[in-house]
């Protein structure tokens, strides 16, 4: 039994299990490297470069995606949240193939298994790396302390996700475990 215990505990730390993070209320984000949320811009999955300060006085919320992981079905649920509540929160999906080689497809190839499964009308953003020594500059970001104010949490796996507030904060990361429409999402979205 306690094998069993400790093997779960083990799977939930390496996949990322249901750990949610937020940044302490009274922590200022202010003492960071300088830069910021809407200083980026990246290339959507069909070549278009899409500056992020589009998204001021948005929440968004960012979600490290692959096409072929036992979250995958989660695609399904960020679309439901981007068609039932894209007023509040805009939806951004950001493939990865840092875990298991499981998004190993070229963009088109992402783009149309998105389309052909999930319906995804949420903005897709070309293929990158969110760790390791090419992480990319976003990932960067969300996941270090001295950049984004409070948190050091990167991916643990494919569908971790980061939600930053109308003025750019980030504001909390749910680990793969955390369903895009669980209670704890919806209730940060509306907030």
């Amino acid at each position: 039994m306690k094998f069993l215990v400790l093997c779960s505990l083990l799977l939930s730390a390496c996949f990322g299990g249901n750990t949610i993070k937020s940044k302490p209320e009274n922590m200022s984000t202010t003492e960071t490297s300088g830069k910021s949320f809407y200083d980026f811009t990246m290339t959507a999955i069909d070549g278009e470069k899409i500056d992020f300060s589009q998204y001021k006085g948005k929440k968004v919320l960012l979600v490290n995606v692959a096409s072929k992981c036992g979250y995958t079905p989660q695609y399904e649920d960020l679309q439901r949240l981007h068609k039932e509540h894209g007023e509040e929160v805009v939806i951004l999906g950001f493939p990865a193939n840092n875990f298991g080689g499981q998004e190993p497809g070229s963009n088109g190839e992402i783009a149309e298994f998105c389309q052909k499964n999930y319906g995804v009308s949420f903005q897709m953003f070309e293929k990158i790396s969110v760790k390791g020594s090419d992480m990319h500059p976003l990932y960067q970001w969300l996941s270090t302390k001295s950049e984004n104010g409070w948190n050091d949490q990167a991916p643990s796996w494919n569908f971790c996700k980061y939600l930053v507030n109308e003025e750019g904060e980030l504001v909390k990361f749910y680990a793969s475990g955390v369903n895009p429409m669980d209670e704890e999402v919806l209730n940060a979205i509306k907030s």
